[in-house]
């Protein structure tokens, strides 16, 4: 099985929350901006509980993806404890009220190839975010911390691309919800993350960060000029390189998708 590929080679190379040295947190270089970000990537993260419900369940014909999933979750929630540990050692905290609130699953995708994809846009997304912050903050645990969670998202992004390139071949009808996806996220004006997608207007969030409130930091203080263009080339590269396609452009997705559907 792929997944215990997966594994081993997360076994021998991921680093250990243990490892990052939190008691040398050098606070005078913390900026507000830093924990705003950590306290928007803990609440992205905390997601990784509804989504593996998720995934068991859609794929419950599929004992190989879901045993990555499982391997992908606990990565995840890796990354949500780092991010509260360093926040902790800045004196800061997250709000429990709000993380239990991402607890409820998400609604399946129209196709099981179609929530791939939506784990594809958004690994592939938190990964480039992840990886321009860590080059722009100056507390070096927090850099550490996002550059190691940067790779990991890379890698989680190549296994998702796997898992869909694998179905897609063994089930070509599900292309056109792949298209459609593509289409609905790379054609916004902005970062879109299926997070904020389906877990917009939960009460319990209040006025706390989001993963949303994340991105428009990036946007505002990190990010450079064309940087979103880069980001959204990327992902339609990578959807060109899985299904054959050339989706270079949102016109050219667009009418592969009427094709897809004729």
């Amino acid at each position: 099985m792929h997944s215990f590929d997966v594994f081993r080679h997360y076994e021998r190379q991921h680093w250990r929350l243990a490892d990052l040295p939190l008691d040398e947190v050098n606070r005078d270089l913390v900026r507000p901006e830093y924990v705003t970000l950590a306290k928007s990537a803990t609440m992205g993260e905390s997601n990784v509980i509804a989504a593996v419900h998720g995934f068991l369940n859609e794929f419950v014909d599929d004992y190989d993806f879901s045993t990555f999933a499982v391997v992908w979750g606990y990565q995840e929630v890796q990354h949500h404890y780092a991010f509260r540990a360093w926040l902790a050692a800045v004196g800061e905290s997250v709000d429990d009220t709000a993380v239990t609130s991402m607890r409820e699953p998400y609604a399946p995708g129209t196709t099981p190839s179609a929530t791939l994809a939506t784990n594809i846009i958004s690994e592939l997304t938190v990964n480039h975010v992840y990886r321009a912050v860590s080059a722009w903050v100056e507390e070096p645990v927090l850099k550490t911390l996002l550059l190691n969670a940067s790779r990991d998202e890379a890698g989680h992004a190549r296994e998702f691309i796997h898992y869909a390139t694998r179905r897609l071949e063994r089930l070509p009808e599900e292309l056109p919800s792949v298209l459609e996806t593509l289409y609905v996220y790379s054609s916004e004006a902005k970062i879109k993350h299926p997070v904020s997608t389906f877990k917009s207007g939960i009460s319990e969030l209040g006025e706390h960060e989001t993963i949303d409130t994340g991105f428009e930091l990036f946007l505002e203080k990190v990010a450079a000029d064309g940087e979103l263009d880069v980001l959204h080339g990327k992902v339609r590269r990578t959807f060109g390189n899985i299904t054959g396609l050339d989706l270079s452009s949102n016109a050219k997705v667009r009418r592969a998708l009427a094709e897809a559907l004729d």
